[in-house]
């Protein structure tokens, strides 16, 4: 089955459903990265203000972007200290997985 996505643009549905997975995983890394950017900065000058809230990098997490997160974590070494990612990022890697693997069989 194609879709059209844009004008000109048509794909199939697995391409689709690869390509926001993709994306959103992508992501979820940009804001681990710029995260851990603001957090180098230090304590000082409102920096705590402008960090990413640690349920929204969960969200990001439980919507899909979970390896995006956890590859996050391993490369920038990134919140790998708090138990709560360590066990959690895991988990939502698995959930994800789970998630996709049931889109996959069930519409694809």
């Amino acid at each position: 089955m194609r879709l059209q996505v844009c004008y000109r643009i048509t794909m199939t549905l697995d391409q689709l459903l690869i390509g926001s997975f993709a994306a959103i995983n992508i992501l979820a890394f940009g804001v681990m990265a710029y995260d851990k950017r603001i957090s180098r900065r230090g304590s000082g000058n409102g920096t705590e203000r402008d960090r990413i809230p640690e349920g929204l990098i969960f969200f990001m997490a439980t919507a899909l972007g979970s390896v995006g997160v956890y590859l996050g974590m391993l490369t920038l070494r990134h919140k790998t200290r708090k138990w709560y990612f360590q066990i959690g990022i895991p988990l939502l890697i698995l959930q994800n997985l789970a998630a996709v693997y049931l889109v996959w069989e069930w519409v694809v």
